[in-house]
């Protein structure tokens, strides 16, 4: 899931389908046999765009569902309004997940579970949901698809508020509360692999940063992506470090992986998973990496003097955040500080107080 912060949309970005929104238990189609839905979410971030393809596998004639929403009897309840008035009496014949944050994998057994339907997802995003909706995995990872981790973490970057640690030590089952199971067998899907929908060839594009591995999904002949949480018109993806994994650069993969979009045509239609569909797909990625490179450059200012991802949050964010936000805003700030780390700008201590402190070289 994306922290709501807001960024100036460059001229050459342009919505085709102007003001025109899904309502709920209804769709758009915005391409032949491309239909877009919408989802309510409880968050800042109030919705999900998800995909419905009109598909047809071993003769059977039907649809394959493209992200899910989170598990909760309002997310279904649409869902069933969906079956019952946009299906055409057809089946759904797969459920593809593009990443395993719970807005997009939440529903994916109960999917799977009504249909008879395959999950299709990337191998490293079903083994972390796997782990994440047990209740010890969610323990171990504390708020990972939440926004950075457990009161541990945060507290050794100087998140130091009893209130704050005592909200987020309460969030351990934050994850398996939205996901509560995922399917117990799954079909792999690798980058650059070309699947059969409805008889048109989708690309996978693997990208990383935002999740472990996440699939977008490219149609030439239609000139779409879906761009899952990758390329997002309006707000920047969170791109966070996550206590199981420390050490991690998630803002330098995420910046390499906006570059896999650049061979796609000019004119490509991008559906992405929060605002709406969008062009000038290539100013937008211009566009996301100056505004990294405005938040990096002012990290290294704030770091002049040694400073904590508790000291950098104001940095990157200018408004006041709820405990929700906050986890993804020092995800993000830990995320922008090993970044300055690994390319030798900021040096780190260890300082009595158990902090980490960042520090211009």
């Amino acid at each position: 899931m994306n922290t709501p912060k807001q960024a100036s949309t460059p001229d050459a970005v342009h919505y085709p389908l102007g003001d025109t929104l899904p309502v709920p238990g209804d769709t758009v189609e915005v391409a032949p046999g491309v239909f877009w839905l919408r989802m309510r979410l409880p968050f800042a971030l109030d919705h999900i765009n998800l995909w419905l393809l009109r598909d047809e596998i071993d003769g059977v004639q039907g649809w394959t569902i493209v992200d899910c929403g989170i598990a909760n009897d309002e997310t279904r309840a649409t869902w069933e309004q969906i079956f019952s008035t946009q299906l055409q009496g057809l089946p759904v014949l797969r459920v593809l997940v593009t990443h395993m944050h719970p807005d997009h994998i939440g529903l994916s057994q109960w999917l799977c579970e009504r249909w008879n339907a395959p999950l299709w997802i990337s191998m490293t995003d079903f083994l972390t949901a796997q782990w994440l909706s047990h209740k010890e995995g969610g323990a171990v990872v504390g708020a990972l698809a939440g926004g950075g981790g457990s009161a541990d973490h945060f507290q050794k970057h100087g998140l130091s508020t009893p209130e704050d640690l005592e909200k987020i030590r309460a969030r351990s089952s934050y994850y398996s509360n939205m996901v509560p199971g995922v399917p117990r067998q799954y079909r792999r899907i690798v980058d650059g692999e070309m699947i059969l929908i409805g008889g048109r060839h989708w690309q996978v594009i693997m990208g990383y940063g935002h999740a472990p591995e996440h699939a977008s999904l490219s149609c030439q002949e239609l000139g779409v992506l879906i761009s899952g949480d990758m390329l997002l018109p309006r707000i920047s993806t969170n791109v966070s470090v996550y206590d199981a994994d420390p050490e991690a650069d998630p803002l330098g993969l995420y910046l390499a992986s906006l570059d896999r979009y650049l061979p796609l045509p000019d004119n490509t239609l991008v559906l992405p998973s929060h605002g709406k569909p969008f062009t000038g797909m290539k100013p937008r990625i211009g566009q996301l990496k100056a505004h990294h490179d405005e938040r990096l450059a002012e990290t290294m200012t704030a770091c002049k003097k040694p400073a904590n991802a508790r000291e950098i949050v104001p940095v990157l964010f200018k408004r006041e955040l709820d405990i929700h936000q906050m986890t993804f805003a020092m995800g993000e700030a830990i995320a922008h500080l090993n970044y300055l780390l690994r390319r030798g700008k900021l040096r780190r201590q260890l300082c009595e107080d158990g902090v980490l402190r960042f520090s211009v070289v």
